[in-house]
């Protein structure tokens, strides 16, 4: 088949390459300069079958809530919100409802699992090194925060995934360059949790892809795309539309921009996160793996020589703003953990990306329900997790094969029910 993909982040690269690992001919599309240009350019890196936070969890919108007015707040919403907003926000919502959430959550660990042996065999295959490291250590700071994170813990323990509860003593032996004048009242060891570059990953991935004769189209938006047995797409550059044998749509919260005029409209919303890089200044002085804040929601990881704090969630901000704020929040809680690890004088890095999300968590993953349009899209914070799993689903599916696991729960048969 003559397949083509729209977007060539983290899911449009693994998309392509497994696509063409079957034999199938396949262009991407990408409106930027290179892959992993949006989302997948600076994100915090982690891969966690855990999934300690899963935004339509039952008691996420309290916790939220009982942050509001909080400087450093894990979630903000801006004065820009609309009424597209308002309404992703409602269904998330319902989405948090607790038998609903339940059946979200274990679809979301069973297919971050198959995605996690899938990057297993791509690392084994191919080589890959992409500043990868294992285990995975969540900090909290309070007693209280410590009793409002039993409920998630059980819900670990009902999913079978391992974690051992530590004290402080037993957190510092593991992470021994946390700040010793920081207080921690339990920490939570995740040793299967991952954590790696997202980008150098993704390029790794499109040269194998390029070995097997994918073509990438840089600096190409596509502006329309028209449904058929043959669908075709139009570029800003194209006098007349390029047929295809079938369409993927991976290009995140702008595949809307496509989708609408289809009559599909999809609840997609990009929440907008943060990270800061920084090369390492002292590797004694900095995290052995990755540890997250349980109340500040921030990670702060090794990536090879190089530190990165990442967090935050807005709703309701321009994307192009970086909110100083926001930021300080950041740099905040790696002088909490880690302050001597980075280097701040020379080389910093300040990132601002939109996560495409839908309101309960799970990506979009199949048949559009028009004729030749395929999705991959709405991975959200999971989208590095989540990628070679979903990539290996949708083509399986794409191509007529029974796949490992059943992707009915992602298909956009959910938003009608």
């Amino acid at each position: 088949m003559n397949i083509a993909i729209i977007g060539a982040g983290i899911i449009g690269v693994t998309t392509a390459y497994e696509l063409a690992s079957d034999g199938h001919q396949v262009t991407v599309f990408e409106r930027h300069g290179a892959v992993a240009e949006e989302a997948s350019f600076a994100n915090a890196g982690l891969i966690s079958p855990a999934q300690l936070l899963l935004w339509a969890a039952p008691g996420m919108p309290r916790k939220w809530l009982r942050q509001w007015g909080d400087a450093h707040a894990a979630m903000r919403l801006g004065p820009r919100l609309g009424l597209s907003e308002l309404s992703w926000i409602g269904q998330w919502l319902r989405a948090s409802r607790a038998h609903r959430s339940t059946e979200c959550r274990l679809q979301l660990q069973q297919m971050i699992s198959y995605s996690l042996e899938r990057l297993d065999h791509l690392r084994q295959r191919h080589g890959f090194e992409f500043d990868a490291s294992t285990g995975h250590l969540l900090l909290v700071r309070t007693a209280q925060e410590h009793k409002h994170l039993q409920a998630r813990l059980s819900l670990l323990r009902e999913a079978g995934l391992g974690f051992r509860e530590l004290n402080a003593e037993q957190a510092r032996k593991l992470e021994p360059a946390l700040n010793p004048d920081s207080p921690i009242e339990a920490a939570i060891e995740l040793a299967q949790d991952e954590v790696g570059n997202c980008r150098q990953f993704a390029w790794m991935l499109k040269n194998e892809a390029l070995h097997l004769g994918v073509s990438f189209e840089f600096n190409t938006p596509v502006r329309q795309v028209s449904p058929g047995p043959r669908p075709t797409l139009s570029t800003h550059s194209d006098t007349t539309p390029r047929p295809f044998d079938a369409i993927v749509l991976c290009a995140g919260a702008s595949a809307q921009a496509l989708t609408k005029p289809l009559g599909l409209k999809i609840p997609l919303m990009g929440i907008q996160g943060y990270s800061v890089s920084a090369n390492m200044r002292e590797p004694l002085n900095a995290p052995r793996s990755v540890i997250s804040d349980e109340r500040y929601r921030i990670s702060i990881a090794r990536l090879g020589q190089r530190v990165r704090v990442a967090g935050g969630a807005e709703l309701g901000y321009r994307h192009d703003d970086k909110r100083s704020t926001a930021l300080r929040t950041l740099y905040k809680v790696l002088q909490d953990w880690f302050p001597g690890a980075a280097s701040m004088t020379s080389g910093v890095q300040e990132w601002k990306g939109s996560r495409p999300m839908m309101p309960d968590g799970l990506p979009l993953l199949g048949a559009s329900g028009i004729p030749g349009v395929w999705l991959n899209l709405g991975h959200g914070d999971n989208g590095w997790a989540l990628s070679c799993g979903s990539a290996r689903l949708l083509a399986d599916t794409l191509s007529g094969r029974s796949p490992e696991l059943n992707p009915e729960v992602c298909s956009i048969t959910r938003l009608h029910r």
